[in-house]
């Protein structure tokens, strides 16, 4: 199981987080269609924290599966295989590996409680492994590193009981796809054609599709003024998201996020370094200067934080293009203060600090 963190990915779309995956023999990444719901490109992340632009190429929503794929990736990892005779019993050992709630690549362990567990009109794989927010759309694996189901879901107020989607089902999905362009394709359900177009009905079934399926959510004025300040940093801002009106990126070892704070303030911090064990007075020293102007320099759990606030009705303001400015040089300032203080004050780079 060591090396299956390598085949799965975290997938950050301007709603949130998600799980996705690479199998045996195949380019692209799958997930849940819930996931990148109303995203045509997204960010994936891997176990060492980098980060990829990857397109939506095909999602059938009544099945909850997706497709994603990144520009010059190859799968080189042979770590997670899709048998479709692979034998899924009740009492079977089963491993849900994702990203729970965005953090750090995680495994959780169960058994398969129903390997065919009817809700609506399909058959879904039900196990009593932990299965949280952030799971969906990542792998339900056995011992040997064989699928048995994707993860997609949890039922809300009940403890130790996860679904997943029946192999089988992403098996027919993967053989009926057989493009390798970026295009985004919606699958009628009931044909098996795919759609290119924004449409009401299949073409070649007449078959109603949902419209919305096409519509990418429309971002906040907020979220449109602060990603062109992260293209200013030469950055593609798709690779900063982590969620709704929040972003979380690596500027060379630093960790910067940017949110709202309160409603009202638009704050943009990086957690640089852990406080030394020595040295502390010449450090508190330096931390009291006014040394980083329009930043502060603080402290907060034994880490030194960078910082930069504004009000948000500033960025409707003549103040606008100095606050983008500001966005922009905090992450570069922060990528040379954490070195700063390594080396002059023996601190170690804060745990979420990019080796």
């Amino acid at each position: 199981m060591e090396n299956i963190k390598k085949s799965i990915f975290k997938i950050i779309t301007t709603s949130g987080t998600g799980s996705g995956f690479i199998v045996s023999g195949y380019n692209y990444i799958i997930t849940n269609y819930h996931v990148v719901q109303g995203s045509k490109i997204v960010a994936i992340e891997d176990y060492e924290k980098n980060r990829y632009v990857a397109n939506v190429v095909m999602v059938n929503p009544e099945v909850d599966l997706a497709f994603l794929y990144v520009d010059g990736f190859k799968n080189e990892y042979n770590d997670i295989t899709l048998d479709e005779n692979v034998v899924v019993m009740n009492t079977q050992k089963v491993f849900i590996n994702g990203y729970p709630f965005g953090m750090p690549y995680t495994i959780t362990e169960g058994i398969i409680s129903s390997p065919n567990q009817p809700m609506g009109n399909k058959y879904f794989v039900q196990t009593d492994a932990a299965v949280n927010p952030g799971n969906s759309g990542g792998p339900m694996l056995n011992e040997a590193g064989v699928l048995v189901g994707v993860t997609t879901s949890k039922f809300t107020n009940a403890d130790n009981v996860g679904f997943g989607i029946k192999h089988s089902d992403l098996l027919e999905e993967i053989n009926d796809f057989t493009y390798t362009d970026n295009t985004y394709r919606v699958k009628c359900n009931s044909c098996g054609n795919y759609i290119e177009e924004e449409s009401e009905f299949c073409a070649n079934c007449g078959n109603n599709i949902d419209i919305s399926i096409f519509e990418e959510f429309e971002k906040s004025h907020f979220a449109k003024f602060v990603e062109a300040g992260l293209s200013e940093l030469g950055m593609n801002p798709v690779l900063g998201r982590a969620g709704r009106d929040y972003w979380e990126f690596h500027q060379g070892s630093a960790q910067v996020r940017i949110f709202v704070f309160k409603s009202d303030y638009l704050v943009v911090t990086s957690p640089l370094n852990k406080l030394p064990k020595q040295n502390l007075k010449e450090l508190m020293n330096y931390l009291l200067k006014d040394n980083v102007t329009p930043y502060v320099l603080g402290i907060y759990e034994n880490t030194i934080y960078l910082s930069y606030r504004a009000h948000l009705s500033d960025i409707f303001s003549d103040h606008a293009d100095s606050i983008k400015e500001n966005i922009k040089n905090l992450a570069l300032k922060a990528d040379d203060l954490d070195n700063f203080f390594m080396d002059n004050y023996g601190c170690e780079m804060s745990i979420v600090a990019k080796n």
